[in-house]
């Protein structure tokens, strides 16, 4: 049986009467930007992250941009930001006209290694970034003791950890402002592009609620030179469905990644993902290593097993970075990453049957490649 590495129409099927009444409600509202759905997922969004504000915009990379610049973060500036991530971490940090500059994951968790970040804060630090990269939390605790120190920023880019948490409290509320990504495939998905804010800060969200709209508040009144990045009604209203099932659906993923691991863990040369004691996943993805990644990566599609990398090439490594001069072996855990990593189908609509088929597929790829 073929396993599609995701599948996004079961979400819709197991929803449907429930999401057609949402797109329904908005199209009969006759109000499609800045209503009363963004507003109230705002506030339900909030109050399931635990912090104080939630401001809607069109996408978590907006997101993420958007907080810098109400941090008056820019021109001169340097963020410190993970070596392994997606590139829309970086690029939020360049659009803000800042340098981002990358410290090395820890290599068990894939996460910026906190021990490493006094190294990089130079005069010119104004913030540093973490990435709950997979949905897995970063080790919060002694970044935001080094930020306090240094009286730097720290936002979140929270884009895949819906729903994990650190030392009991939700991603997306353990820094001065979380940016969010609602891309259709995340945990909490849109059918379209969408992101959040989130932040307990008063100042900051009143900022970014102008910022997203054109730098106004009253139309054709323009306080500061801001862009347009508003979350629509009806992806709110979608989004506001998909809410209520979202702690249901994250345990669906966590058995997945459960079973995975016990059936998984003697595998040879298959490393499996390792979390911080203090952390519980949200398992957006379930990223496995291998030495021979092609290698395994094409077994498991000639078996009918879908798997993605994620990421196969590191920011520094891109050709939209190569003015930053960083060679290759500059940053090798990051390199070391990239050329290993492997993520298996996980979703809250994966079947067990679905589920056999990737681990039967891996026992036997992985024999064949000892």
């Amino acid at each position: 049986m073929p396993v599609p590495f995701l599948e996004l129409l079961p979400a819709y099927q197991e929803l449907r009467s429930e999401l057609d009444a949402a797109y329904h409600r908005v199209m009969d509202s006759g109000r499609y930007l800045l209503g009363g759905e963004v507003e109230a997922f705002e506030h339900e969004y909030s109050a399931w992250c635990g912090t104080r504000h939630c401001i809607g915009v069109a996408n978590g990379l907006d997101a993420l941009h958007l907080i810098l610049r109400a941090m008056d973060i820019g021109i001169g500036d340097e963020v410190i930001v993970p070596s392994n991530t997606y590139i829309a971490s970086w690029l939020a940090v360049s659009y803000a006209g800042a340098t981002p500059v990358p410290v090395e994951p820890d290599e068990q968790t894939f996460n910026l290694a906190p021990t490493l970040l006094e190294a990089a804060i130079t005069p010119r630090t104004k913030a540093i970034m973490v990435v709950h990269l997979y949905g897995r939390p970063t080790d919060m605790n002694p970044v935001m003791q080094i930020a306090s120190r240094y009286g730097l920023r720290v936002l979140e880019d929270n884009a895949q950890g819906h729903g994990a948490r650190y030392k009991g409290v939700r991603t997306g509320a353990l820094s001065h402002a979380a940016g969010h990504s609602f891309y259709p495939g995340k945990n909490l998905g849109a059918f379209g592009d969408g992101g959040a804010v989130t932040t307990d800060d008063d100042q900051l969200a009143d900022r970014i609620r102008v910022l997203r709209n054109y730098g106004s508040r009253l139309k054709y009144q323009n306080e500061v030179k801001g862009i347009n990045s508003r979350l629509d009604e009806i992806q709110a209203a979608w989004l506001r469905v998909k809410l209520r099932h979202l702690d249901e659906w994250n345990e669906r993923r966590s058995r997945v990644a459960q079973r995975y691991t016990q059936s998984l863990a003697d595998l040879p040369h298959l490393m499996l993902p390792q979390t911080h004691p203090d952390a519980a996943p949200a398992w957006h993805l379930y990223v496995v290593r291998h030495p021979r990644r092609t290698a395994l990566q094409t077994r498991l599609t000639e078996a009918g097993v879908g798997t993605m990398i994620h990421y196969p090439v590191p920011p520094h490594l891109s050709e939209a970075y190569a003015e930053a001069g960083i060679a290759a072996g500059s940053l090798p855990v990051a390199e070391k990453l990239a050329e290993t990593v492997l993520s298996l189908p996980n979703g809250p609509h994966l079947t067990p049957e679905a589920q056999d088929e990737v681990i039967q597929a891996l026992h036997s790829a992985c024999q064949e490649l000892a």
